[in-house]
């Protein structure tokens, strides 16, 4: 049997070097891309073929893609768009400019990089998209208004995009995790740092909350789950003949997909405020 192969992103940390690891246990052949070059040499010491990809550079994307279909003879059996990262924030603090740059990562690069392996499985004639999203692609969250907006434009392209590959042979699927262990807050303090003029806020008190959860040690969160509880359902979406358009991971993501289909907006709104 023919070994499948997987471009994954965003594998530095967290959801994508888990799942990097976790694919090639099961048996593929796994492309654990990063977007800078000193990530990739730490997969490469690993044993994994790592072309760098940033989803601000065309160049690296469709040169990442380049290097992964000439390793491949020029098929690719599925695609794990996962690198993304946060900006927190009031919407009222954050720049239009810092909104752009954000979907540029975490919207626009996504959209380039499968638009550029659509025809590659069109042409073998079967594919696996699969976009990780989040919790926040379908309900709100107060101070990650930028976030929140560039998974809910994930959400929209993606649901389409399923749509109007069914007839491809290319399924499109949706990852939704909930509090998950990773370096995304870590991450991002640097663009909190260069965007938000907290201190110039009419929100500046409330800030102090905002900054102690990203500048202090903590816990785990109440519900997190491990990046290998998201590898455990990508493998499910991989291996499923017929995958379901959306998969939930953590506790949170399963109460809230119910209560929104249940809840009218005033309501969820405040079970939402209440934290």
């Amino acid at each position: 049997m023919t070994q499948k192969s997987i471009l994954i992103t965003g594998c530095s940390s967290g959801i994508g070097l888990d799942a990097a690891h976790g694919l090639r246990a099961a048996g593929w052949r796994v492309f654990a891309s990063c977007r800078a070059q000193y990530d990739c040499d730490k997969r490469i010491a690993e044993g994994f073929e790592s072309p760098r990809i940033d989803y601000t550079d065309p160049k690296l994307i469709q040169k990442g893609l380049a290097e992964v279909l000439e390793a491949t003879g020029g098929t690719l059996d599925a695609l794990f768009n996962n690198g993304a990262y946060a900006c927190p924030g009031a919407v009222e603090d954050v720049p239009t400019d810092a909104l752009r740059a954000i979907f540029e990562t975490n919207v626009f690069g996504w959209h380039e990089l499968t638009r550029a392996v659509i025809p590659v499985m069109r042409q073998q004639g079967h594919g696996r998209i699969v976009q990780c999203s989040s919790i926040l692609g379908f309900v709100p969250y107060k101070w990650r208004g930028a976030y929140v907006s560039t998974k809910y434009a994930l959400e929209g392209l993606s649901d389409v995009l399923r749509l109007e590959m069914a007839e491809t042979g290319i399924k499109v699927v949706l990852i939704e995790p909930g509090p998950i262990t990773s370096k995304i807050r870590q991450n991002a303090i640097p663009h909190f740092e260069r965007w938000i003029d907290w201190q110039a806020s009419a929100r500046a008190q409330q800030y102090e909350t905002l900054r102690n959860r990203l500048y202090e040690e903590r816990a785990p969160d109440r519900f997190e789950l491990p990046a290998a509880a998201v590898t455990k359902v990508l493998l499910r979406a991989l291996n499923s003949p017929n995958p379901r358009p959306r998969y939930y991971v953590t506790t949170p993501t399963h109460a809230m997909g119910l209560l929104k289909r249940l809840l009218p907006s005033r309501a969820l709104d405040w079970i939402i405020s209440r934290g």
